[in-house]
């Protein structure tokens, strides 16, 4: 008998908590369902990158930074890539910023990182980049929300729709997102529950807890489901006509 109002609780907790939660547990499975219909790979757009054969450094390259810069300030990251056939010096200081410097001995000044600039990369580097819909650039305070990274750049938007961020700092591809990048992206936010930062971190920790909070309920009602299989039914008993 014991046993019997046991489960019987259970039961009624079970129902109760499938109230509570049947709202977040569809959102969950539906916005999970459609992350995973496409390839990662296809939502962050790599099929849009046109394959680039790799560069090696010249040899004797780069040059020393102490020719290209008087007063060597203290750099967190000093880094060298090549750049339209050139060494060029990435020089993140203390505070974040970033310098573009040329990393060979020619002398030439490095072209400076502006619309014609941006087409002209988009045209080499992305599908469909030569006839862009729209090139704009925005300041870091500005970062478009489908960006949201404090950094200048430049976005170019593609006839499908795609938006192509380049850094504005180094003219190097950023961040591709697609249409189908952008819906992964809300998919995601209603996912973690937060349609804002839709970032899971120290400044989001309400959104965290509330996540926390919602999927301990849905194991919680899970179990009691698994519980309830085990319960005994009496069989019905049919009454003759």
């Amino acid at each position: 008998m014991a046993r019997q109002n046991v489960m019987r609780l259970f039961a009624k907790w079970h129902i109760w908590l499938g109230w509570l939660v049947g709202v977040p547990i569809l959102m969950w499975t539906v916005t999970g369902l459609i992350m995973v219909i496409n390839p990662i790979e296809e939502v962050r757009g790599n099929h849009l990158r046109i394959p680039q054969e790799e560069q090696l450094l010249p040899a004797g390259n780069p040059a020393p930074i102490a020719f290209r810069v008087d007063n060597i300030p203290q750099f967190r990251e000093m880094r060298v890539v090549m750049q339209d056939g050139r060494p060029v010096w990435l020089l993140t200081d203390a505070e974040g910023n970033l310098e573009r410097l040329p990393a060979d001995m020619t002398g030439e000044p490095l072209p400076v990182i502006d619309e014609a600039y941006i087409r002209n990369a988009a045209a080499r580097l992305i599908v469909g980049g030569e006839n862009p819909v729209a090139v704009e650039q925005f300041s870091a305070e500005e970062s478009p929300f489908d960006f949201r990274r404090p950094i200048p750049s430049w976005r170019v938007t593609l006839e499908d729709g795609a938006h192509i961020y380049f850094d504005a700092r180094t003219g190097q591809i950023a961040a591709v997102r697609t249409r189908f990048w952008r819906v992964f992206d809300f998919m995601w936010g209603l996912h973690i529950m937060d349609l804002q930062t839709r970032e899971l971190d120290q400044q989001s920790i309400f959104t965290h807890m509330i996540l926390v909070l919602f999927a301990g309920l849905a194991a919680l009602g899970a179990l009691l489901g698994c519980t309830l299989m085990f319960r005994r039914r009496k069989p019905k008993v049919k009454v003759p006509r």
